[in-house]
């Protein structure tokens, strides 16, 4: 069941997007060569538990650490630990949630590691400006459809691949909250968008092929082809005027 939010609920959905946001950036401040992954989860539960708040992904099914932190062909769900240490080159996409007074926020971004080739920022940058494109799409009258074709079909014209085993969500008071939002899809089709809906719009990104693999710590997917892949997300919220992104650290 799609829910939809409140004014008041918007607002502090608002406020847990706020901290997400700035623990995201926190995180993409501290991605540099030499540095642990495990460190930069560190300052993602810092950060989040000295705003009163509780990082959304640790313990969510298990999941061992406050942040999902996936590095070059790791495509998402990425575990952070000591011994993974960030080389120059490397791209390293870092998901971030917040839960506070009862409200999810839900962001992702991938950052460069130093110098990165021209083939790594294209796909980042691609992968950036779809997420815009999904966004632009959110608006009410539309469908889920709508969303998934505007990002497909940015990526494809650039030769990249669009990930189908995993999307995009609502979220809420439930981090992961109906409707399923892929980034694919068929203009026109699927759940109208409505004011008051809540949705993680996150494109996953591959330079080769779509498909991926889930390694056997249970939680890491990479790429099937060993190549690249990038994943930005926001949370953004339907309204009457259109899509207003919640996970902004200002």
């Amino acid at each position: 069941m799609v829910v939809l939010k409140t004014t008041r609920e918007l607002a502090a959905m608002r406020d847990a997007g706020r901290i997400s946001a700035r623990a995201l950036r926190l995180a993409g401040e501290a991605v540099e060569p030499g540095v642990s992954t495990a460190e930069i989860d560190r300052i993602v539960r810092r950060y989040i538990e000295g705003e009163g708040a509780t990082p959304s992904f640790l313990g969510y099914s298990g999941f061992p650490a406050s942040a999902c932190i996936s590095v070059n062909e790791v495509v998402i769900h990425g575990i952070p630990h000591k011994g993974q240490i960030l080389r120059e080159g490397d791209i390293v996409s870092i998901d971030v949630g917040a839960l506070y007074e009862g409200f999810h926020g839900d962001n992702a971004w991938t950052f460069a590691c130093g110098d990165v080739s021209k083939e790594a920022q294209a796909l980042m940058d691609a992968t950036r400006e779809s997420l815009f494109e999904g966004i632009n799409a959110a608006r009410p009258g539309n469908r889920v459809g709508d969303i998934g074709s505007a990002v497909q079909r940015y990526v494809e014209a650039r030769g990249y691949s669009v990930v189908r085993d995993f999307v995009g969500h609502g979220v809420g008071a439930k981090l992961h909250e109906e409707p399923s939002v892929p980034n694919y899809g068929t203009p026109g089709r699927g759940v109208r968008l409505l004011p008051g809906m809540t949705l993680a719009i996150e494109p996953m990104i591959n330079q080769g092929v779509h498909q991926v693999e889930t390694l056997a710590d249970g939680w890491s997917v990479v790429t099937a082809d060993g190549k690249l892949s990038a994943h930005f997300e926001h949370s953004i919220a339907i309204t009457p005027d259109g899509p207003v992104i919640l996970t902004l650290p200002d």
